[in-house]
């Protein structure tokens, strides 16, 4: 229980539905390790309050987990190193694939307990010829969470349930007011949880020190246009606050780390047709042998896009895109579909 409203009408609804539940939430961290007095943002100390109040009306036990340090180690500092090191991270991934449905559960099971339910708006499914889990997105595409998702192996996803994941948010929000859950108009959270502010240069200065600047140059040519505050200030793809003018649109096109270069370059120079990943999870297949086609998505709510996928080996897979591809990001991740049915996926190199 995350403190929304989503986790919390997960809880009535299993609660109805006869099981036996207890609430439990992960204590990531407190306001001031992340360099705020006070807020409301996931996972924070209010949030805790807000899920132990909806525990407390819907009769059920809750939990709180500590897992600060597993969370700093995993999440915190690879999102900091991530970044310093050129990439752009996806944090909301490596929670899920780490603490959600790494440590909590593992904490679930030791206290005798069958599944994990959270309030993740995607499917799972047990296919009937090879018995293999399966994840799938949600019917309701805007709100769908299987992109980051995918790093769930098949015993996690056997011990997991998504009981709202084919609602839509009306749905439950109404479920909530109706039974007095003190969330039922709480906004969701937008932002990074432990960046409330969403100024991550900031978040990342304040803990690594400050970042040498460097130059600002063209794609292609070399030339020298401006100077840049830090390279993990900036993200392949982004338009906006570059503070270049130029006689076109620029776009961040790549980030040279060696040289503390950033270069830009216009719409049509920062589009990819080829990527790979690292750390491929698979979910749909027990291994990939040989080309498969299907969709690729590399951005989460970004529109999938066909594409040719090749194994590498030692869990490494080229992806190449049918048409050039806009926003290619290292660190950011690939996640591979067929349909709506989640096949895996990895990292970006």
């Amino acid at each position: 229980m995350s403190g929304g409203v989503d986790s919390s009408v997960t809880a009535k609804l299993l609660i109805d539905a006869g099981c036996e539940v207890t609430g439990a939430t992960m204590h990531l961290y407190t306001n001031e390790d992340i360099g705020i007095p006070q807020g409301k943002t996931c996972c924070s100390l209010n949030d805790v309050e807000d899920a132990r109040s909806v525990a407390a009306r819907l009769g059920i036990d809750f939990h709180v987990f500590n897992f600060a340090d597993e969370f700093k180690a995993r999440v915190i500092d690879n999102f900091i190193g991530t970044y310093l090191n050129g990439g752009t991270p996806n944090p909301c991934i490596e929670c899920n694939k780490h603490l959600k449905f790494g440590s909590f559960l593992d904490r679930a099971r030791l206290l005798g307990y069958d599944l994990v339910a959270t309030g993740h708006y995607a499917v799972i499914v047990r296919e009937g010829e090879s018995g293999r889990y399966l994840l799938k997105r949600s019917p309701d595409r805007r709100k769908d969470q299987s992109y980051v998702l995918y790093g769930m192996t098949q015993e996690q996803l056997a011990h997991t349930v998504f009981p709202v994941g084919t609602m839509t948010k009306d749905e439950i929000r109404r479920i909530a007011a109706e039974n007095g859950l003190i969330n039922a108009r709480k906004p969701d959270s937008q932002d990074i949880c432990f960046i409330p502010d969403g100024d991550h240069g900031r978040f990342i200065e304040e803990r690594a020190g400050l970042q040498p600047h460097g130059e600002v140059v063209l794609a292609g040519t070399g030339e020298v246009i401006g100077e840049h505050g830090g390279l993990f200030r900036y993200t392949v793809g982004q338009r906006k606050g570059l503070g270049i003018s130029w006689t076109e649109p620029l776009f961040v096109v790549d980030k040279d780390t060696e040289r503390n270069r950033l270069i830009l370059g216009t719409a049509r120079e920062s589009m990819r047709r080829t990527l790979t990943v690292r750390e491929l999870n698979l979910i749909a297949l027990e291994r990939l042998e040989a080309p498969i086609r299907c969709t690729a998505q590399t951005r989460y709510h970004q529109q999938d896009a066909p594409c040719t996928v090749t194994p590498l080996g030692e869990g490494r897979a080229q992806i190449e895109f049918d048409e050039p591809h806009k926003a290619v990001c290292r660190g950011q991740s690939a996640v591979l579909y067929d349909g709506d049915t989640v096949i895996g996926g990895g990292i970006i190199e």
